[in-house]
């Protein structure tokens, strides 16, 4: 009798477990994106229009996705390796980050066509909007995030940093950019006002990439490849909070307010999802996916998440829409 309950209770675990995997992140749909060859980086979207815009770094082009039809409707060109990119809906205007020769395209939202091209350095990168200051900010060089005004389409100002910015995140509540440094394994800390760096927060690994905020618990969410660890920062002091295993190769993570759940997106050929309402932040779920698709964008207006799938042996290049699903499945 005992051995019986036993593995009825080991049944339960398990089915627990692949229905929390299934709950999480389903895969909806492929949307493909033609001949596109190598390295796919960043993601944004046009709401208005319902379109995504997805920086195919190797063909130095930028794909512009309907949503509503599921189909390329326009691929931008004469850009060099494309790496961020963002859209400001306020001047329907995408901003592309060229990380070949370091200028920042603006491309009208609704031609597809450039209307400037500002010149700012050497691996022009992350693209961030900053919709409370109304600017465009793009890490690039060997350290500095340049600030865009977007209606006189000019840089306004330099923050230097003392090396190359990886992906960074706007806290409104504190008045700060939090900079992921990696050659210096450190959190850098830019004071809005002054436009400086006023402090550099140890994470004690250099391979610190993606990262997200966390307002409810004011935590800086990093994450590292190798080893493949999320760490949780405090906004405060930067003291850790929380360090937990990860997938592999992660280059994009993303926060889903109304389930408080994390996204990361990894290279490795998966998805890993963890609980944000704990502060130990488990992990909900790891979900396979294609090597080589690190890069997504999730947009809780739509309530979805996309992933940048590249050509494998095994697939065509595409994006993968994943809907989150937190509500159990009728029996």
């Amino acid at each position: 009798m005992r051995s019986i309950l036993t593995l009825a209770v080991i049944c339960a675990l398990l089915s627990t477990a692949v229905f929390a995997e299934e709950a999480t992140l389903r895969l909806e749909k492929k949307i493909p994106l033609g001949e596109v060859r190598g390295r796919i980086d960043h993601l944004a979207v046009d709401l208005k229009r319902n379109r995504l815009f997805v920086a195919e770094l190797e063909n130095d082009t930028v794909g512009v996705v309907d949503l509503d039809s599921d189909k390329v409707i326009q691929v931008i060109s004469g850009l060099k390796n494309p790496q961020g990119v963002g859209y400001h809906a306020a001047t329907d205007t995408l901003f592309v980050a060229n990380g070949g020769d370091g200028t920042v395209a603006i491309i009208g939202g609704g031609s597809y066509r450039q209307m400037a091209r500002l010149p700012l350095g050497a691996d022009a990168d992350n693209v961030r909007i900053d919709a409370a200051a109304g600017h465009v900010v793009v890490g690039y060089g060997e350290g500095a995030l340049a600030s865009i005004d977007p209606v006189r389409q000019v840089k306004t100002q330099d923050i230097k940093l003392k090396a190359h910015p990886e992906s960074f995140q706007i806290d409104q509540v504190s008045n700060r950019i939090f900079v992921n440094d990696p050659t210096n394994e450190a959190i850098a800390v830019v004071d809005r006002a002054s436009g400086k760096q006023v402090a550099a927060w140890p994470t004690g690994n250099g391979s610190n990439f993606p990262m997200a905020l966390n307002h409810e618990a004011r935590h800086v969410l990093v994450a590292f490849r190798k080893p493949a660890k999320l760490g949780a920062f405090s906004m405060e002091n930067g003291a850790i909070a929380a360090n937990v295993d990860l997938c592999g190769d992660a280059d994009d993570m993303f926060i889903d307010e109304r389930r408080q759940q994390l996204y990361v997106s990894c290279g490795d050929g998966s998805l890993d999802v963890f609980d944000v309402r704990q502060r130990s932040y488990p992990r909900k779920a790891h979900i396979a996916t294609v090597a080589g698709a690190r890069t997504s964008l999730f947009v809780p207006e739509l309530d979805r998440l996309f992933l940048a799938v590249r050509l494998t042996s095994s697939e065509r290049p595409a994006i993968w829409v994943f809907r989150p699903n937190t509500e159990k499945k009728a029996e």
